[in-house]
């Protein structure tokens, strides 16, 4: 994933796009997709992330929000992509139904998401 945005106005509302490492194609399940909404809806209740826009494809998400507490937006999208990742992670791990699930973790390990 990305670490290259600038965010130069604190307040003001920003479009993101982000990756899965390597494009993989995660979410074309359910199961991963609800991961991401349930993370996005926490950063919205309890970070005061507020959501315009967002549109989740099968290896990449965009975002378009804006902080409104006193989060800088680059702390609040880098805390939602790493607690989201985790999750991912632990997801697939503990998935013995994932006929991916060797592929994802060994390119996740090479690329140090674990």
């Amino acid at each position: 994933m990305s670490r290259n945005y600038r965010f130069h106005n604190p307040k003001a509302a920003y479009f993101v796009s982000f990756a899965v490492v390597e494009w993989l194609d995660v979410f074309t399940s359910n199961e991963y997709k609800d991961i991401l909404i349930a993370n996005l809806e926490y950063c919205q209740r309890k970070k005061g992330m507020e959501i315009y826009a967002w549109c989740i494809m099968s290896n990449h998400v965009h975002l378009v929000f804006r902080s409104t507490k006193e989060i800088f937006p680059g702390r609040l999208l880098g805390d939602f992509k790493r607690h989201t990742s985790k999750q991912l992670v632990k997801r697939i791990k503990n998935n013995t139904q994932e006929s991916r699930r060797e592929m994802f973790l060994a390119t996740f390990s090479r690329n140090a998401m674990l």
